[in-house]
């Protein structure tokens, strides 16, 4: 494999880099979380499981730490749901009929917002029962 040359030419949807490049890839993000928010029930529901808990966490922890830690398992979970809708919507494109492969990335990127669903409710749980 040769190694990566910057001076040969790549995608044409990719930026040169500098400010130009950092207000793209602004732009783009900001595009996802539209989209998300738009076409994506759950996201729309954890943002406001957000909303709702950022108030508890700031009462809810007793340290910058532990406020830090509540809220940043929080967006995990939306971090974790965009992925999941990403592989998604990359399946229903590529394969939009029934087949197994495409019910299993699926099923996996379900798994993976459900596991961090859970090791968030169990942090929010141990500091709950810690301070009480």
């Amino acid at each position: 494999m040769r190694p990566f040359r910057p001076s040969e030419p790549g995608s044409s949807f990719k930026s040169r880099g500098g400010f130009q490049r950092l207000s793209a890839a602004l732009r783009y993000s900001l595009k996802g979380l539209a989209a998300a928010w738009r076409f994506e029930a759950a996201f729309r529901q954890e943002v406001a499981l957000l909303v709702i808990a950022l108030p508890l966490a700031m009462w809810l922890g007793e340290t910058t730490a532990e406020r830090l830690l509540l809220v940043l398992s929080l967006v995990a979970v939306l971090v974790v749901e965009l992925l999941n809708s990403a592989i998604e919507a990359l399946c229903d494109l590529v394969h939009p009929d029934p087949h197994p492969l495409i019910a299993r990335a699926k099923d996996l990127g379900s798994a993976a917002v459900f596991l961090t669903l859970i090791a968030a409710a169990a942090l929010w749980l141990f500091l709950w029962l810690e301070r009480f």
